[in-house]
């Protein structure tokens, strides 16, 4: 069955992606691969219990939070996929072992123990294409609009890894091309002289966690980074709120010191609830 055939399974009624603020007219396009640790119900939980689905394994805590956040400041679209990297990860290659992965750190997945090849097309027809189609979607249209278009990719990562702590509270990860990511490293050092900012952590490109990043950006020839920021800093509004300013503010410098034009920075609504775009 090819990949781009009907899954088997009707439609879940959540969508398998969402695009928030499309006609954003900003600078940046953001982009959350990890964003929602939903399971479609007709993966069974993958047979976990529902207290690992909360763990890091099933997402990025926060890093939908603090890009929702920096939509409103820096009039950004979000594109964001609403399936947990369990049932398949958007931001890895297809031909990869981890796509589907068997065990996530030390935690076995049942429900991904024996993946036929035909489950693998449709896990890769209904949640994967259409969230890289939904980028392509927007970015094309951003072109056409003659829109500028950095892309940044927003990561969370958890602060104990196999037993190894993390100490950076953000790392950044940069395309081949590494201007844009250098500058936002010295914006944000700039921004807080004390901030330990990691450089390639807590991964680099060579792990094989830049899918996305390489193919809607370097693959387009656009300026982009990938952002991780540790998860224990972005559970809380008030990290949240913290964060996503100080990108909003670094993102800008770093583009204006790269020869962008200066763009006004907004001030979301103060204690509205939103609900666009969220799971």
């Amino acid at each position: 069955m090819g990949y781009a055939e009907r899954p088997r399974h009707d439609a879940d009624l959540v969508a398998p992606v969402r695009t928030v603020n499309a006609a954003g007219q900003g600078p940046f396009a953001i982009v959350v691969d990890h964003a929602s640790n939903r399971i479609p119900a007709r993966y069974a939980n993958l047979g976990l219990p529902p207290s690992e689905l909360v763990r890091h394994i099933a997402w990025d805590p926060g890093a939908l939070g603090v890009s929702l956040r920096l939509s409103d400041l820096l009039d950004a679209p979000v594109v964001h996929s609403t399936v947990s990297r369990l049932v398949i990860d958007c931001n890895r290659e297809l031909h990869v072992n981890d796509l589907i992965p068997e065990i996530s750190e030390y935690t076995v997945i049942p429900g991904n123990a024996a993946v036929t090849d035909a489950d693998r097309a449709e896990r890769i027809a209904s949640a994967y294409l259409p969230f890289h189609a939904a980028i392509d979607a927007l970015l094309d249209a951003r072109a056409a609009a003659g829109l500028e278009t950095i892309l940044v990719c927003m990561h969370s990562f958890t602060p104990v890894y196999k037993g190894a702590a993390r100490p950076w509270p953000i790392g950044l990860i940069p395309p081949y091309g590494e201007a844009y990511t250098a500058a936002l490293r010295d914006a944000l050092a700039a921004d807080a002289p004390d901030l330990n900012i990691g450089w390639n952590e807590p991964y680099s490109a060579l792990k094989g966690v830049t899918q996305t990043l390489e193919r809607h950006g370097d693959g387009r020839g656009l300026a982009a980074t990938m952002i991780e920021i540790r998860h224990d800093e972005i559970l809380e509004p008030n990290g949240v709120a913290l964060w996503a300013d100080r990108l909003a503010r670094c993102l800008t410098t770093a583009r204006v010191a790269l020869g962008g034009a200066p763009a006004h920075l907004s001030s979301p609504l103060r204690g509205a609830i939103r609900l666009d775009g969220r799971d």
